[in-house]
């Protein structure tokens, strides 16, 4: 039994990295033991469960809808061994995903203390702007933002920030400073960030302004964003957090600081669901403490 959950682990882990090789290390083998651990699963599911290639390694359809059923139950297992231990000795990998801007600015200022706290637990930190699937990356906890797609996962709000509006002084000296959301027109956006090709929505009393940002440049990755803002390329609109670095330090200016967007929630999703691991939830629950301090 010890040899097939190890052969579990070795296929989530050559799943989640896309390589024989980063699995092994990962599970402390050889690649040529690795691989005939995986070939002698394949034997026993009767399915190839990964499709090789020189150029990438991939999972294929019935090793899609077998990860899909070996990672909760894994999950399982750690959630169980670590009940036993108590949350004051959790153990094995945590795996975190979050935006650039997001990990940079408010994730690595914030985890020293829950690492120190855990000592026997290794925490990966994967950058990454998209919206990635939590089960087939190996992902226990992403931190998203904005509107939260249809999903299994389960969801926990970690906060709640204001959007604002901001620019390079040397954009505004170059452009003018809009003095009302109607003034925006006339003016360049980065399209960036979770409000990108949407409609913002400006509110001050009673009134409301609606505008349709418009740009030549577009940035998929926020913390690249932030720095064309510096640049003067344009004028962005981002969560707080985002801004605040910048915003202090005067490389930023922001905008219509008398009217108000909606604010931008950002939540944890456990992978796992109900059987995420006991790690993920400890660190949310850090995430959530700090951030209600702040």
């Amino acid at each position: 039994m010890s040899d097939r959950f190890q052969a579990l682990r070795l296929f989530v882990e050559i799943a989640r990295t896309g390589s024989f090789s980063k699995g092994a290390r990962a599970m402390k083998l050889s690649q040529p033991t690795a691989s005939r651990i995986i070939a002698l699963l394949e034997e026993q599911l009767g399915t190839t469960l990964f499709s090789r290639s020189t150029r990438a390694l991939t999972l294929t359809e019935p090793g899609t809808a077998y990860l899909a059923r070996v990672q909760p139950i894994l999950a399982s297992l750690e959630a169980a061994d670590d009940a036993i231990r108590g949350t004051d000795d959790l153990r094995g990998t945590l795996r975190i995903a979050a935006s650039s801007i997001f990990a940079s600015r408010a994730i690595v200022p914030r985890i020293g203390a829950f690492v120190a706290r855990h000592p026997n637990l290794q925490v990966e930190l994967t950058i990454d702007d998209r919206r990635q699937d939590l089960i087939q990356e190996g992902v226990d906890v992403a931190i998203r933002f904005g509107k939260l797609p249809d999903s299994s996962a389960i969801a926990r709000l970690i906060g709640s920030w204001p959007l604002v509006v901001a620019a390079a002084p040397a954009y505004l000296e170059a452009r003018g400073t809009p003095e009302t959301p109607e003034a925006l027109a006339d003016h360049a956006f980065v399209i960036a960030g979770p409000v990108a090709g949407k409609e913002l929505l400006f509110h001050r009393g009673d009134r409301q302004v609606r505008v349709q940002p418009k740009g030549q440049v577009a940035i998929d990755g926020a913390e690249v964003a932030v720095s064309a803002v510096r640049a003067g390329l344009g004028i962005a609109v981002a969560s707080l957090p985002s801004f605040a670095e910048d915003l202090d330090t005067g490389k930023l200016m922001q905008l219509l600081a008398g009217w108000r967007l909606a604010d931008i929630e950002a939540h944890a999703l456990f992978a796992g669901g109900q059987a995420a691991k006991p790690a993920a939830r400890a660190f949310v629950d850090h995430l959530v403490e700090v951030f209600r301090s702040v």
